[in-house]
C-alpha cells in the first residue's frame, strides 16, 4: 500500500528501508488464513463429492459467472431475460475487479478463472491488513486480532475465498478508513473512489470520508486544507463516473443505472421491499438461508447501535451505517443481504471488545467451545451457501 497509509506504529528497517505491519499483523492473518482455508478445502471437498470439476463453485457461483465473462469479453456481450420480461445487462456490474482479472490475465498465463481467484485471495489478504491495522490503531493488538478472527468465521465470509468483489471493495474501504484516521485526506479519497469502481455500496465509503472531512473542517473552524479537498472531491469520483457511463449506454444519462438496476430486483424502496419480503418468507424458498439472513441483519442493527454508543470514531460509523442502510432500503434477493454487509467490518468492533474482555484472564473451556464452534459453523454454512443453496449468495 502506499506510505500514506503506513502505520506510526510500523518499525522501520533502515538498513533494508523495509516497512512492516503493526505488531501481531502476521499472526491475524495466519488466523484467517486458516479458517478460509478448511473452508476452502471442504468447497473442494463437496465439488468433487457433486462430481463437479475442480473448484466449480470457486468460480461458477452467481455474480462471480459475470464478472469473470466480463473480464474475458468485456461490457455489453451479455444478458439474462428473467421469468418476468426483465432484462438484466451486466452493466449491473462494476468494472474495477473484472479489470484487475483482465490485466493480471494478460500478465500470467492462467485462466480467467484463476486470475479471479488470485486477485480476490489477494484482495482479501490486503483487506485482513487494512481491518487490523484499523483495530489496532483504535483498541490494540487483542481487539485487532479478535477483529480478524470475528471476520473470518462470519457465515457469508465464504465469498472471501471465491471469485467476488467483497475482498477488493474491503480492501479500499479499510485502509481509506484507516487514511482519515490518520488525516491522510488524498489517500483516502483515491482509495474511495476505488471502492466506488469495485461496487455500487462503494459509495458509503465516499461518504464517510465527505463527513469525516466535513467535521473536521468544523473542528478547524472553516480551514480546510488542499489535501483534504482534494481527497472529498477524490472520493465519489469512481462511483459516479461509472453510474453516468452506463446512463450514457442506455441513453438516460440520469435513471439509465438505476433503470439496469431495476431489472435485476434492486431499487430503492425504503424498506418496502424488505418487509414485503418477510411477510411471504415462511411461505417460500429456503428455510435454512432467509432466517439465518434475517438473523444477521438484526444482529448488524443491533452491533451498528452499539458502535454509536461506544464512541467510536465518525468515519467507521458512517461507513458502517450507509452499507446497512443501503442493506434495509433496498430490494432485491434477501438471501444475499449478509453478504452485502461482509464489508462493513466496523460492525464487529463491539462484539471483538467484548470477547477480548472474555478472555482478560485467558481462554476458557467454554470459551474455547464457542469459538471452535463459530468456525465450523462458518466453514459448513459457507459451503453450502456457495455449492448447494439454491438461493443467490
Amino acid at each position: 500500500m502506499s506510505s500514506a497509509l503506513r502505520s506510526p506504529d510500523s518499525p522501520r528497517d533502515a538498513g533494508r528501508g523495509r516497512v512492516e505491519g503493526p505488531p501481531g499483523v502476521l499472526r491475524a492473518l495466519g488466523v484467517f488464513a486458516a479458517v478460509r482455508l478448511a473452508g476452502l478445502v471442504l468447497l473442494v471437498i463437496v465439488d468433487a463429492v457433486a462430481g463437479r470439476p475442480f473448484g466449480k463453485s470457486l468460480v461458477h457461483a452467481w455474480d462471480s459467472v459475470w464478472y469473470l465473462h466480463i473480464a474475458e469479453h468485456g461490457y455489453g456481450t451479455q444478458l439474462r431475460i428473467t421469468s418476468t420480461g426483465a432484462v438484466q445487462t451486466d452493466w449491473a456490474f462494476f468494472p474495477l475487479y473484472p479489470g484487475l482479472v483482465r490485466a493480471l490475465r494478460g500478465l500470467l498465463p492462467v485462466s480467467t478463472g484463476a486470475a479471479g481467484l488470485l486477485i480476490a485471495w489477494a484482495s482479501a489478504a490486503l483487506a485482513v491488513h487494512g481491518i487490523y491495522t484499523v483495530g489496532h490503531h483504535l483498541h490494540g493488538r487483542r481487539v485487532a486480532t479478535a477483529l480478524v478472527a470475528l471476520w473470518a468465521v462470519l457465515p457469508q465470509s465464504v465469498v472471501l475465498t471465491l471469485a467476488y468483489t467483497e475482498p477488493l471493495f474491503t480492501a479500499c474501504a479499510a485502509w481509506s478508513l484507516y487514511a482519515v484516521l490518520r488525516g491522510r485526506w488524498p489517500a483516502a479519497g483515491a482509495l474511495a473512489m476505488l471502492a466506488g469502481l469495485t461496487r455500487p455500496t462503494g459509495i458509503a465509503v465516499a461518504v464517510a470520508v465527505a463527513v469525516a472531512a466535513g467535521h473536521e473542517v468544523v473542528r478547524q473552524r472553516g480551514r480546510a486544507s488542499p489535501g483534504l479537498l482534494a481527497g472529498v472531491i477524490l472520493g465519489p469520483l469512481g462511483w459516479a463516473g461509472y453510474v453516468l457511463w452506463v446512463g450514457r449506454q442506455t441513453g438516460d444519462l440520469v435513471r439509465g443505472y438505476l433503470q439496469v438496476q431495476s431489472a435485476w430486483n434492486s431499487r430503492l424502496d425504503l424498506t418496502v421491499g424488505p418487509l414485503r419480503f418477510l411477510a411471504s418468507m415462511p411461505l417460500q424458498g429456503s428455510w435454512v438461508t432467509y432466517p439465518v439472513a434475517l438473523v444477521l441483519v438484526l444482529a448488524a442493527i443491533v452491533s451498528f447501535c452499539v458502535l454509536c454508543l461506544d464512541r467510536t470514531p465518525l468515519p467507521l460509523v458512517v461507513f458502517a451505517g450507509v452499507l446497512l442502510l443501503l442493506v434495509v432500503a433496498v430490494s432485491g434477493p434477501f438471501s444475499s443481504k449478509p453478504r452485502f454487509l461482509l464489508p462493513a467490518f466496523p460492525l464487529l468492533i463491539p462484539p471483538a471488545r467484548a470477547l477480548v474482555r472474555a478472555w482478560r484472564t485467558g481462554p476458557s473451556p467454554r470459551a474455547r467451545l464457542v469459538c471452535g464452534g463459530l468456525t465450523a459453523l462458518s466453514v459448513l454454512y459457507g459451503a453450502y451457501l456457495a455449492s448447494l443453496a439454491s438461493q443467490p449468495l
